[in-house]
């Protein structure tokens, strides 16, 4: 009897879930627009509905599911509860994973995305071996899950690990979260783009970009625009690298891991982004540190890896063993 998880990924836009083998197939996928669903009790529901729907459609297939992993902003480990999400229309603290378990009546395990992506990393990706390491997830905003002695680090309210909201400039940029100077301002696809911003708004440099409208800058033009040696793109990515740099040589300073996975849209930018980074990062170390710490690509496959990593929340639990 092939046993199955159920990974689902709570986006700001998007819901997407997936069916997920022990040792990382992704059986069957799907997505739903998120919008439509005003109270949570309509969304779980719906959703409840869909996964149902999609376990009739392997009825023909000898399978156990064992388990259900959520990854969602502002995820409560301990609690299962999505707490003051700022991206998603229910406010307050939503216990989502229990509102689930109660209409798919298995174990449910909710994290937050970048716990869950760290969480992929080890059970499926390119950790399974290591120990020590951590997750950073460069998308709009920056996340981030460490692990340490082979588990994941939650702290003692469930939120540990949020160096996306490690200051680097108190007198800094605007960070959604009400302060200023927050990394993820600096090094994600929004940082970057802000970089750029500021550049052709204070300067009369030359730039493929000044052919686009100001807030029509996105990560992806910048980054087409450093392919073509455009001095403005190329110096946001040097910032971008030098700030995240500085704040992962703080980090490896107090986790000492193995190896530093990056993972998302910026990270696919490749060696414009982590030769920089592994650069400013080992100026920046303590000597005993230095040639130690490995910057990594994720090995998960980009479209599948926020289903994987929930469902990776499943496995590490040893459900049925």
């Amino acid at each position: 009897m092939q046993r199955l998880a159920i990974g689902i990924d709570i986006g700001g836009t998007n819901v997407s879930y997936g069916l997920v083998t022990e040792d990382g197939l992704v059986k069957l996928k799907e997505s739903f627009p998120i919008k439509d669903f005003e109270q949570v009790t309509d969304f779980v529901d719906y959703l409840s509905a869909r996964i149902n729907h999609s376990l009739k459609g392997l009825s023909k297939t000898d399978f156990k599911l064992i388990g259900v992993g959520i990854g969602a902003p502002n995820g409560n480990y301990y609690k299962g509860t999505i707490e003051f999400a700022p991206n998603l229309r229910w406010k307050g603290i939503i216990p989502l994973a229990d509102l689930l378990r109660e209409k798919i009546c298995v174990p449910t395990y909710l994290t937050n995305d970048a716990n869950a992506a760290a969480m992929g990393e080890k059970i499926y990706g390119g950790a399974k071996n290591m120990n020590d390491f951590f997750m950073v997830t460069l998308g709009t905003g920056l996340g981030s899950g460490f692990f340490a002695n082979g588990q994941l680090i939650l702290g003692h309210d469930g939120f540990a690990g949020e160096l996306g909201h490690a200051i680097v400039d108190p007198n800094g940029r605007l960070c959604g979260c009400g302060r200023k100077g927050c990394l993820e301002t600096y090094a994600s696809a929004t940082g970057i783009v802000k970089t750029v911003r500021e550049s052709l708004e204070s300067t009369d440099e030359p730039s493929v970009l000044r052919k686009f409208n100001i807030d029509e800058i996105t990560s992806e033009k910048i980054y087409k625009a450093a392919l073509e040696n455009d001095p403005i793109a190329l110096r946001a990515f040097d910032f971008t690298a030098k700030m995240l740099g500085l704040m992962l040589a703080n980090t490896v300073a107090i986790t000492s891991p193995e190896a530093i996975f990056l993972f998302g849209g910026l990270a696919n930018a490749g060696d414009l982004i982590f030769k920089p980074t592994k650069t400013y990062m080992e100026d920046y170390l303590l000597v005993i540190y230095k040639n130690k710490v490995e910057i990594k690509p994720s090995s998960l496959p980009e479209n599948d890896a926020a289903i994987l990593g929930a469902a990776a929340l499943v496995w590490n639990e040893k459900i049925g063993d």
